[in-house]
């Protein structure tokens, strides 16, 4: 199957710091929300490609829940990221079929500031190396908004990819083989749609995050418009995430 990124979830203790932040950066960012089970909040950057950044805080602690836990135990940072599927249910047995065993798809939702409430259903794997499926059952454009929204002063276009700390690469790559269909190099960026893609860091060049966080994403790389205002990107300002960039 063919996907692309649907969003990279940072999660942070002080939601209305780390959008203040961002702003300050140049980003657009936007209200999401409050997730219907009342534990959280949510708001959005979100880019020209249709991928976006989620930044979540937890209004309670919620210690079954694994983005929650790295927060709790090693500050705010990346903890997740989703692919968008073309047909949810489809997919998943489409992955179950090659082998990966898949939770879902499970339904969620989330009440924006505007009154609307969004639908969408999700699918994830047992380990955390890989994303997990997000398809909307409300109409996408509800979940990620269009428009003026995605336009960034600091020339930011949408995410070209994603660094993914994992155990062991070749184990990894066949999960990412399974999900999403298609040959996987371990040694070599795994292609998604739009031009994206995901690489495998294992513990030789991602011991430490390894050990803070445990499997799961470690940085990520704009795409940027060609005399971009974007500078280095101090993680302290990020809501602790590495962020690189690139030239369209």
């Amino acid at each position: 199957m063919s996907l692309s990124l649907d969003h990279i979830v940072i999660a942070v203790r002080d939601l209305e710091r780390t959008v203040a932040d961002y702003q300050a950066l140049g980003f657009t960012v936007v209200p999401g929300g409050e997730h219907t089970h009342g534990a959280s909040h949510n708001a959005l950057i979100v880019f020209a490609d249709g991928a976006y950044i989620e930044l979540i805080a937890f209004r309670r602690p919620n210690p079954e829940f694994r983005w929650w836990r790295v927060l709790d135990q090693a500050g705010d940072g990346l903890v997740d990221f989703a692919l968008l599927p073309g047909d949810i249910v489809a997919d998943v047995a489409a992955a179950k079929a090659r082998g990966l065993a898949l939770e879902g798809p499970t339904d969620g939702g989330r009440l924006r500031p505007d009154g609307e409430r969004l639908e969408w259903r999700t699918a994830r794997a047992a380990t955390s190396d890989l994303p997990f499926l997000c398809g909307d059952i409300t109409p996408r454009r509800l979940r990620v908004p269009e428009g003026d929204v995605r336009r960034h002063a600091n020339g930011a276009l949408g995410v070209a990819g994603i660094e993914i700390a994992v155990e062991t690469t070749e184990v990894s790559a066949w999960r990412y083989a399974a999900l999403l269909g298609t040959a996987v190099d371990p040694g070599a960026p795994i292609a998604l749609g739009h031009d994206q893609s995901v690489t495998l860091l294992g513990p030789d060049r991602a011991a430490a995050a390894l050990a803070a966080r445990g499997e799961g994403p470690v940085s990520l790389t704009l795409r940027v418009a060609p005399g971009s205002a974007i500078d280095d990107l101090d993680p302290a300002r990020t809501g602790g995430v590495r962020i690189g960039r690139v030239n369209a």
